[in-house]
């Protein structure tokens, strides 16, 4: 049994996907050299949860995914292979609206008696005095009085439970016990206790069933409307959610609702079941999913880190020591991981970062810049992209959050004479300016207010003098010298600051701005363009030194497309003038097949140049390269998941249409527009035209997938595999990064052996990569001291092609690991038979490095390959083959 953690592989659970569809392949993966399966999220979700992040029940297994029984069955054979399993954990919020969740009901039921009331961020002295001691449930299909007219409010009587509730098509709305008596008529009246057995004789069905008729039809409508209305609830419609909601969601998702594990009785009701799992040996370490959303993210890993540790001696002896504990984390430029957290890092969005920037051409910037300055016609910086949406979301989807937060300052300006005169809209107008300038999801205590302090000075010079005081007193209440009483509001703006990064960044500003979509990812930041090699070895130093056992990911569950995509469209970057020549070509070529519509906006061509320049980059990413006809490629079910990208693409830019309010003109004309591109009919040249400059950029694209595969196999850390991603991964943003995986197809491949040199000719298919993946995690399974412990040394490459490789050593007392990657590989000229380069190219272009062992060495991706010193420092390994090799010295 290893304990360690080696390498991950990520798997997305569902009922079409059960814990039991997962045992057949556990070998499979250990065969790659995995040494955890990390798996989503594995409590009971709401029915027919595709993701598992709608936790109802904390108490169990998902039945649907074959419940404990079927874990303990991958477990034993997870433990007969050596391996582990870590698993994804939602401790920030739970679902609520429809049915089944017992906590949110007894809160329906109970309001502020409720024994779970604690256990929700809610707001129950909100600015709205009607939501006074009452929850806001915007679940309505229509208006309240609508839906109190039509009829599709109704009250119901559960004979199981014996209990009363109205519901409205799925949701159900407990009615508080206390006012069963005044359903009845006088002569029904049930006893005071025992409604569930005095409702099964026939006098107490009969006066049930009278009961819900006195309620039902137009004649039962005002007295239902009395006896709602007297509820611990106010049922609304579910657009006023942005304006009215008085509890914290997930994000602006209504349906998930934020929790309060920051008291100890609502943190053990949480994870009981998890630690519970961890002490039988069933999981072996967790991921904490949205670590931003807790009220205290320091003391909640502190706290689950010595749970953990205390359940360590119950566990079986198979079972590995230890518990690694990852959190999900997006860091902002130069913003670091909280050294004091008891973790083992994050789950690797920053090196997604640290090697997409190595990939990308900074020379390319301003090139691509014009090119977006002819088709945006608007914001064309991703600064005042950002800030246009932040703006957009705070008045819109948020507008409830920010209310909230500001009914939170005014209260504590009326209790200081100092700010007495600073009035909400004072207090609003200086805050916009701070959440707007804001450059990180949200700050932590400890960390001394400097990123608020840096805030508030940004925006300075834009107040007005009567608004500088204004400015000084948020600073004192929200900064770390922040009285007492202040503390609900500095949780109120750091629970704003994380969903408002979320919403305007991610998923706004990434759909807008579309200079290179390759640099829009969850993770990056696409104001910036391209990195260099130094950068790259400095960040994994600092990971090595501080976080040695983070995860590093360069494909997500939640990415928005997928990494060989992005690899390929970075290519871009390096041939940004030819791009430049070749996407307002397309845009003429295509003309013909815009449309001008009338929208509610006024009149518009669907789709505009923004959203055509999107569009073309989304099918260079994902177009299907192969030996096949075209015709055979580009399938059916390619283009429906490009038409359901881009529904989902437009509504999220939140400009011509968006998920609230959809423009059925704009989205149709854009299908349309799409469906006319992909027509499979003779005389149309498009795709044929694509499919060309798709095959001029795919062997650099298959070089920088390479490359990135990689570095993250070798780079310090522990290297996550998603799902499917051992083969080429073109997927676009969810629910299609999330599509069935192929494993029969991935196991055959493996069991065929084939080394990774000899499957350079077939590279499209994607065994290559596979290949790679196992030569490196076989090696690393074999050697873990070199990657767990070994140095990290850079190696400084000489001559002409400097750039275009990056170079380190792993070295530990017994070994040396030698890593050479491609980057900016367009100039390498990769043939596309089998990727290599011309051996010309190296002339002259050396390794600079003095202490290099002498050997022997051989080669991890080809076997034979054994060049003596002199080989290796200059680079004769590289002559007429592709640009990359895993060279060691045991």
């Amino acid at each position: 049994m290893t304990a360690g953690v080696r390498a991950t592989v990520r798997l997305q659970f569902h009922a079409g996907f059960t814990l039991d569809d997962a045992v057949p392949l556990v070998g499979y993966f250990a065969g790659l050299g995995i040494s955890h399966l990390y798996a989503s999220p594995l409590l009971a979700a709401r029915p027919g949860s595709t993701h598992g992040y709608d936790t109802l029940d904390y108490s169990r297994i998902n039945p649907e995914l074959g419940g404990r029984e079927a874990l303990a069955r991958l477990v034993a054979r997870l433990r007969a292979h050596g391996m582990g399993l870590i698993l994804d954990i939602v401790p920030n919020h739970m679902a609520v609206g429809g049915s089944f969740n017992a906590w949110w009901e007894d809160v329906l039921a109970w309001g502020r008696a409720s024994r779970c009331a604690h256990m929700f961020d809610i707001d129950w002295s909100p600015p709205d005095d009607s939501l006074r001691d009452r929850v806001l449930l915007p679940f309505l299909a229509d208006p309240y009085g609508d839906c109190l007219e039509n009829g599709t409010l109704e009250l119901r009587y559960d004979a199981a439970e014996g209990s009363f509730a109205c519901w409205h098509y799925e949701h159900r709305f407990p009615i508080c016990p206390d006012h069963y008596a005044d359903l009845f008529a006088p002569e029904d009246t049930p006893p005071p206790d025992g409604l569930a057995d005095w409702a099964r004789t026939p006098q107490g069905a009969a006066a049930v069933a009278r009961a819900l008729a006195r309620m039902a039809g137009p004649d039962g409508r005002a007295r239902l409307h009395a006896l709602l209305e007297r509820q611990h609830y106010r049922l609304a419609w579910w657009r006023t959610a942005s304006d009215l909601i008085n509890w914290r969601r997930f994000f602006d998702i209504t349906g998930l609702a934020g929790l309060s594990v920051e008291h100890p009785d609502v943190f053990d009701a949480v994870h009981r079941t998890i630690i519970g799992l961890y002490a039988d040996g069933l999981i072996d370490g967790v991921r904490v999913d949205h670590i931003d959303g807790l009220t205290q993210p320091g003391a909640y890993t502190t706290r689950l880190h010595r749970a953990l540790a205390a359940a360590a001696p119950a566990r079986p002896p198979e079972a590995p020591p230890g518990a690694p504990l990852y959190v999900e984390k997006i860091l902002a430029v130069e913003e670091v991981l909280p050294t004091g957290w008891a973790v083992d890092g994050t789950t690797g969005y920053d090196f997604l970062e640290q090697v997409d920037l190595l990939l990308h051409d900074q020379r390319g910037a301003d090139a691509l810049d014009d090119l977006w300055v002819w088709g945006a016609g608007g914001a064309t910086s991703f600064h005042a992209e950002q800030e246009a949406a932040r703006e957009a979301v705070l008045d819109g989807t948020l507008a409830a959050d920010l209310a909230r937060l500001v009914h939170a300052l005014a209260t504590l300006a009326r209790r200081d004479p100092r700010a007495r005169d600073f009035t909400p809209a004072a207090l609003e107008r200086v805050l916009r300016r701070i959440l707007i300038r804001f450059p990180v999801y949200r700050t932590y205590e400890g960390d001394g207010g400097k990123v608020l302090h840096a805030v508030c000075q940004s925006v300075r010079a834009g107040l007005a003098p009567a608004q500088q005081p204004v400015l000084d007193w948020l600073e004192r209440q929200l900064g770390p010298q922040a009285p007492e009483n202040a503390a609900g509001a500095i949780a109120c703006f750091a629970h704003l600051t994380a969903p408002l990064a979320a919403k305007a960044v991610e998923d706004t500003a990434f759909y807008r701005y579309g200079r290179l979509l390759s640099r829009n990812d969850v993770g990056t930041h696409p104001g910036q363009f391209g990195g260099t090699v130094a950068a790259f070895h400095a960040a994994n130093n600092v990971r090595r030194r501080d976080w040695p056992r983070a995860m590093l990911a360069t494909a997500t569950h939640d990415h928005k497309r997928g990494e060989d995509a992005r690899a390929r469209l970075a290519v871009l970057s390096e041939l940004a003038q030819e791009w430049v020549r070749v996407a307002p070509r397309w845009s003429t070529f295509n003309a013909p097949l815009r449309q001008r519509i009338t929208t509610r906006s006024g009149p518009c061509a669907a789709p505009d140049r923004a959203d055509e320049l999107i569009l073309y980059q989304t099918l260079l990413g994902a177009w299907p390269v192969g030996d096949g006809p075209l015709e055979q490629r580009i399938t059916a079910e390619f283009r429906d998941r490009l038409a359901a990208w881009q529904v989902k693409a437009l509504r999220e830019a939140k400009r011509h249409t968006s998920w609230i309010d959809p423009e059925p003109a704009y989205e149709q004309a854009c299908g349309a527009f799409l469906d006319g591109l992909l027509s499979p009919h003779p005389e149309n040249r498009f795709p044929r035209m694509l499919d060309a400059f798709v095959n001029q950029i795919a062997p650099a694209g298959a070089l920088n997938g390479l490359a990135q595969t990689l570095l993250r196999l070798t780079s310090p850390g522990v290297p996550d595999l998603y799902q499917g991603c051992e083969f080429w991964d073109f997927s676009l943003v969810d629910p299609d990064n999330r599509r069935p995986v192929d494993f029969a197809a991935r196991m055959a491949a493996l069991a065929e052996g084939a080394d990774f040199g000899s499957l350079l000719p077939h590279w499209r298919d994607g065994r290559v990569k596979q290949a790679l993946i196992a030569a490196v995690l076989r090696f690393r399974a074999a050697h873990p001291d070199l990657f767990a412990e070994g140095t990290y040394r850079p190696v400084r490459v000489t001559g002409t092609r400097r750039q275009h490789l990056a170079a380190f050593a792993r070295v530990t007392a017994g070994a040396t690991m030698l890593v050479i990657a491609p980057r900016l590989p367009a100039a390498l000229m990769p043939d596309p038979t089998d990727l290599s380069c011309p051996s010309m190219l190296w002339r002259g272009t050396a390794l600079d490095w003095d202490d290099a062992p002498a050997g022997p060495w051989r080669s991890l991706l080809y076997p034979g390959r054994m060049p003596d010193r002199a080989a290796v420092l200059d680079l004769a390994m590289l002559a007429d083959a592709a640009p990359l090799d895993v060279l060691v010295s045991v």
